[in-house]
């Protein structure tokens, strides 16, 4: 697989990565089976795609305990990225990014992971009663005892940008400034993907202009851009996607066309092309800093997203899916 780098440290890594939530966290639970998404992990070593993308709330805590048995034994292969940041309560999450809590969540992550680095630690949220420049600061320690070999940070505030009408990552960037003061960002990751395009206005040329990688999240739409889901399909009541604006009966019929967008493209390009790789691809061609994270907890579509690191999508299809129609949600 392509390698690409992350930060001024050149971290290398595959060009497409894995994201590790959905085996153990907001997707369908009954779904969810550790010895299948052992094999899944396993899979993307395989292939190459290296970095693998947890957090400490996933579960909360059995996606790191996943993710570890893999990393006991492979630990050379893969690129592991976790967070910290958000604590996970009966029916709330909350934010703690207090000094002495950031370092006792690494060395926890690290004992779970069964390493003794993790490659990228990254803030998931900024806590409103610390400033951010604090826990910033506590994460850099821990680079510095050797314990994390480099720092990113979660995008916020794109939810309500999309309702307020407002630059949907002015808040991200705004802490990104911040933080930098302290110590180098190496990643930003937040959500990119055709049906979201938004970080490409103004998060991503940060990005590139600082030489900061940048981990696509979501980058299959929540699973919509597969073309795989039915409208009105319904999803089990842990699903997050049960409760998401793009996921109602009505907004997933109305955003076919942007499937069958993705699905012309694929055709031109061969018979075993899907929509899927078609929506990685574009991703992969927004920028050489770019790491599409898609989540997944099955081997086959690893396998099918690796694949989309050889699919070159020529200028005509570019323009053809950066031209497909916006995505609609529930509160248009």
């Amino acid at each position: 697989m392509e390698r690409r780098t992350i930060g001024a440290a050149a971290l290398a890594v595959g060009a497409v990565g894995l994201g590790c939530m959905p085996m153990s966290w907001a997707y369908s639970g009954s779904r969810q089976r550790g010895d299948e998404s052992l094999r899944a992990l396993h899979r993307a070593l395989d292939l190459g795609a290296s970095l693998l993308d947890t957090a400490d709330m996933y579960g909360p805590f059995t996606n790191e305990l996943l993710v570890g048995r893999v990393l006991k034994e492979r630990r050379a292969d893969a690129f592991v990225s976790t967070k910290v940041g958000l604590l996970v309560g009966e029916q709330h999450i909350v934010a703690n990014g207090r000094p002495g809590y950031v370092r006792r969540a690494c060395d926890a992550s690290l004992r779970r992971l069964q390493t003794d680095v993790i490659d990228l630690y990254q803030l998931h949220r900024a806590d409103p009663e610390v400033p951010v420049e604090e826990t910033w600061g506590a994460m850099a320690e821990l680079v510095q005892a050797g314990k994390v070999r480099a720092l990113g940070l979660c995008a916020v505030g794109a939810r309500g940008g999309r309702r307020s009408g407002g630059r949907l990552y002015d808040a991200t960037i705004r802490q990104l400034r911040r933080v930098q003061q302290v110590f180098p960002v190496s990643a930003v990751e937040a959500e990119l993907s055709v049906w979201s395009p938004e970080a490409l206005d103004a998060l991503l040329p940060w990005c590139e202009a600082r030489g900061v990688g940048f981990l696509a999240a979501m980058p299959l739409g929540n699973g919509f851009l597969t073309g795989t889901l039915t409208p009105g399909q319904g999803f089990e009541p842990d699903d997050m996607r049960a409760r998401h604006p793009r996921f109602t009966a009505e907004m997933m019929a109305a955003n076919q066309p942007i499937v069958a967008g993705l699905r012309r493209v694929a055709a031109r390009h061969g018979d075993t092309v899907t929509a899927a790789q078609v929506a990685l691809a574009w991703v992969l061609a927004q920028g050489r800093n770019v790491i599409p994270v898609p989540g997944t907890k099955q081997e086959r579509w690893v396998t099918q997203n690796a694949a989309a690191c050889g699919l070159r999508l020529a200028v005509r299809d570019l323009a053809e899916v950066s031209a497909l129609p916006a995505a609609r949600v529930s509160w248009e």
